[in-house]
């Protein structure tokens, strides 16, 4: 079971060469893969303030996963209360939530950030 990195997400949806091949044969052989609310929050945000762009609305990544059989994953308070054990490696809030979660859920992520590497989590890239 994985969990997707907001660019890992991105990247497969958008079939940007940035995607590594093992995270995209991963993601495309693999019947549970989640992607955290919280990763839609950040790209909502992101694409409202200019940081990214996108050739799809979020609307439709939302409809593209639901083709794909990619989960959503809601936030809980079990995630939410994951942050107080976690060291600060990373001062990232949506990566905080994204560690969180894949602690709790036992979810492999998908990432390129080597800093989710220092945390008692699996990452592959």
């Amino acid at each position: 079971m994985y969990l997707l990195d907001s660019h890992a997400l991105i990247w497969f949806l958008e079939n940007d060469d940035r995607l590594s091949r093992k995270s995209k044969s991963l993601i495309e052989s693999n019947s549970e893969v989640y992607v955290s609310i919280v990763s839609l929050w950040e790209i909502n945000i992101k694409l409202n303030i200019g940081k990214i762009s996108l050739s799809v609305t979020l609307q439709t990544i939302v409809q593209k996963l639901a083709l794909l059989s990619i989960s959503i994953l809601p936030l809980t308070f079990e995630h939410i209360n994951g942050l107080s054990k976690l060291p600060f490696h990373h001062k990232d809030p949506f990566d905080r939530i994204l560690i969180s979660q894949s602690i709790i859920e036992d979810l492999i992520i998908i990432s390129k950030d080597d800093n989710f590497k220092l945390y008692p989590t699996q990452v592959v890239w």
